[in-house]
C-alpha cells in the first residue's frame, strides 16, 4: 500500500495518499514518452520529419536506397521505407503539437487513443537501415511462410518469415515490423529454421 504523504500548503498541513508514478499504461506513456506511428500526407514525410524535429521531438523516418531511371540519367536516391508513415516519441497526453505539424494526418491508434510502437521494433528498423552490405526495401505484404531466425551477419538474432529464394545463395526474409514487412536479402547460410517454443503448462 502507498503510505500517506505530508504536504504543507498555506501554512496548513494536508494529508493525502501518494499516487503511483504511473497507474496505467496510458499514464506510463505520459511519464516516459513512447514511440508512435504517424501517418502523413503523400510525399510529405521529410516535411513532417523536419517539422516535428523543429518542435523538439525525437522523430525517425526509415529510408532505403533506390535507383531511379530518368531519360537522360540514372541516380541513387533515398526514399521512405514505409511511404506515408514515420515515427515520433512523445507523451500520449500531449498530441496537439503532433497533429498540428505540417504534413501530419493522424496518429495511429484505436479511436482517439494512440497505440505505442514497441521500442524493439524501432531498434530493429534502425539496425536494418544501418547495416552495411545489406539490401533492404519495402515489401508489399507479409505472407504465410516458414519462420526463420537470422543466425549470422549484422542482423543476427532477428526473426522473420521466409518469402522466397533468389538464385542459389540469397534468401528474401520478411521481418514483420509494425504490421508491415521489410525484405532483406541475406546469404543462405545466415538463416536457420526457428525452433518452435514449447507451450508452458497451466498451473494447478
Amino acid at each position: 500500500m502507498w503510505g500517506p504523504e505530508i504536504v504543507k500548503r498555506d501554512s496548513q498541513t494536508v494529508n493525502r495518499r501518494r499516487q503511483p508514478a504511473c497507474q496505467t499504461t496510458v499514464m506510463l506513456q505520459d511519464c516516459e514518452g513512447r514511440w508512435f506511428a504517424i501517418q502523413v500526407r503523400p510525399k510529405a514525410e521529410y516535411a513532417a520529419l523536419a517539422g516535428l524535429r523543429s518542435k523538439g521531438y525525437e522523430a525517425y523516418l526509415p529510408t532505403f536506397h533506390c535507383t531511379r531511371q530518368w531519360s537522360d540519367r540514372t541516380k541513387k536516391v533515398r526514399l521512405p521505407l514505409f511511404a506515408g508513415y514515420l515515427f515520433c516519441r512523445f507523451r500520449s497526453a500531449l498530441t496537439a503539437p503532433i497533429v498540428t505539424t505540417l504534413g501530419v494526418v493522424r496518429i495511429l491508434g484505436i479511436g482517439n487513443t494512440p497505440i505505442p510502437v514497441e521500442d524493439s521494433e524501432i531498434v530493429s528498423l534502425q539496425a536494418i537501415e544501418a547495416a552495411v552490405g545489406i539490401r533492404s526495401y519495402p515489401w508489399p505484404r507479409l505472407e504465410v511462410g516458414d519462420q526463420v531466425c537470422i543466425c549470422a551477419g549484422p542482423l543476427r538474432g532477428l526473426v522473420g518469415v521466409l518469402q522466397s529464394v533468389k538464385g542459389e545463395s540469397t534468401l528474401i526474409v520478411s521481418v514483420s515490423l509494425l504490421r508491415r514487412a521489410v525484405a532483406v536479402e541475406l546469404e543462405a547460410d545466415w538463416v536457420t529454421a526457428e525452433e518452435p517454443r514449447p507451450l508452458s503448462r497451466a498451473a494447478g
